[in-house]
């Protein structure tokens, strides 16, 4: 029998036809939906006359437009309110299963997924966002997909999709204090830029890995599509029978038990080839910062930004374009430079185990006077564990108010907008130009170095508030 990779036995047992020369047709478990890409999909069923072919695989969820203060009131934004409005109307008429604005189930569609039970081994999942991947630390296939293919999901429960190739990235070695899974993908993406891995999925393995946590691997699971990848995935083991375990529900599920045993078979036989391998050592990794404006433009916070992007050349247009934008300079530290801005959360950074990172720093200091900070939790349900764990107590004690849940200042589709020239430490995923706002200045870090920051009012090295006696999880 032909060995295979964990992602080959997961997408050839979905195929329903192949096309001579052309993609697969390929059946799809779990579709999430929220408020921004389903309106137009809908629209084109309705102009078909064509009904939600099976409603109970589709979860949606309010989170993209949404604002983080003073839920309870009417959406000021006219697109936002309206978009929001569409999906509870287009929801009621199919039959889908929505937890919309105020549900006490709401959030980010890419945290209430994996929380509700709604994401499980072995499936295929698909939204219309592109940090779809993040369920794949599950152990599935997941990837993002556009609007027009959200309408295809919707009417026939597949897609058509070319099968992408397969890369395998390894991690060995124990991980450095205070650093983070965050500080992983961000390292791994800087060494193989922005577009090292375009036209893969990736799988994610290694002692490092299988170290991690199911929110530290969703964190790198999710910032996949940031490497240029379709997706990436991490092969289901007993930390996600436990995770699964520990939920209050499962929906589908009637023995976990039996569910696990076929689970554990899903791993990529110890023969199975893939187009290309990487491996690092986890114990060469710093916590890390962004200087420019794509995820590949990290360091080393304690490091100074390169003279160029490839090393013993001249610096290229397009890169002093991007420090010009951010107001940097090549050979620069960052350590110490002012920053505006604190944002926590997203679909990156909005679980539970980041707002204890975040808490066990700033526990007992205050928050820095020139600092803004935006603490938005990635769902009602890690609202609710911030609040029983005592940790809301430690970040108003500092000076923080937390927010409502949403995507908030991850992108600039609501309120939560950081100010042109402004620059905000985030643990969101992008830090494109004005992704947070029109002439915004974003440097992706981890849970730890925002609130390092958020403290200090500068770039500060978040292991000089980690002791060994007070060391922060992964």
């Amino acid at each position: 029998m032909e060995a295979k990779t964990l992602f080959d036995k997961i997408w050839d047992s979905h195929v329903v036809r192949s096309i001579e020369a052309g993609p697969d047709v390929l059946y799809i478990d779990r579709h999430y939906i929220h408020e921004v890409t389903s309106p137009q999909a809908f629209n084109g069923l309705k102009e078909r006359g064509i009904p939600v072919f099976r409603p109970g695989k589709t979860i949606a969820t309010a989170d993209h437009n949404i604002p983080t203060k003073d839920q309870h009131l009417p959406i000021s934004d006219q697109l936002s309110r309206n978009q929001v409005e569409r999906l509870t109307e287009n929801c009621q008429k199919y039959g889908i299963e929505l937890f919309g604005l105020n549900h006490p189930k709401n959030g980010i569609v890419h945290v209430i997924g994996p929380e509700l039970g709604y994401t499980l081994p072995g499936m295929t999942i698909v939204c219309g966002d592109s940090h779809t991947s993040t369920h794949g630390a599950f152990g599935t296939i997941a990837f993002g997909i556009g609007t027009s293919e959200v309408e295809m999901v919707l009417a026939t429960q597949c897609i058509l999709q070319p099968k992408p190739k397969k890369m395998r990235i390894t991690l060995y070695g124990d991980l450095q204090k205070g650093v983070t899974s965050k500080d992983i993908v961000m390292y791994i993406i800087s060494e193989i830029s922005a577009s090292g891995a375009t036209g893969y999925f990736v799988e994610y393995c290694g002692p490092a890995i299988k170290s991690l946590s199911m929110e530290a691997r969703m964190t790198i699971c999710n910032m996949s599509i940031e490497m240029g990848a379709r997706g990436g995935l991490i092969a289901p083991d007993e930390t996600t029978f436990d995770y699964l375990r520990n939920l209050s529900s499962i929906p589908g599920i009637q023995n976990l038990e039996l569910a696990i045993n076929d689970w554990q078979k899903l791993q990529s036989d110890p023969d199975a080839t893939f187009d290309r391998e990487l491996t690092f050592d986890a114990a060469l990794i710093s916590p890390m910062i962004t200087y420019g404006t794509n995820p590949g433009m990290g360091m080393a916070i304690s490091a100074s930004i390169p003279i160029s992007e490839v090393k013993n050349s001249q610096p290229s247009a397009s890169f002093i374009k991007s420090l010009d934008y951010m107001g940097f300079k090549p050979g620069m530290k960052l350590l110490g430079h002012p920053i505006d801005y604190v944002f926590i959360g997203s679909c990156t950074n909005g679980r539970i185990e980041d707002f204890r990172a975040f808490a066990q720093i700033i526990r007992g200091r205050k928050k820095a006077t020139n600092v803004t900070a935006l603490i938005v939790p990635g769902s009602k349900r890690v609202e609710e564990q911030m609040t029983a764990e005592g940790l809301l107590e430690i970040y108003k004690n500092a000076g923080f108010e937390v927010r409502q849940p949403g995507c908030s200042s991850c992108l600039a589709m609501n309120e939560d907008k950081i100010p042109q020239g402004k620059y905000a430490v985030s643990t969101s995923n992008r830090n494109f130009e004005g992704r947070q706002g029109p002439g915004s200045r974003t440097l992706l870090a981890s849970p730890l170095t925002a609130a390092a920051a958020a403290i200090t009012g500068r770039i500060t090295d978040p292991r000089e508030f980690i002791t060994e006696e007070n060391k922060v999880k992964k």
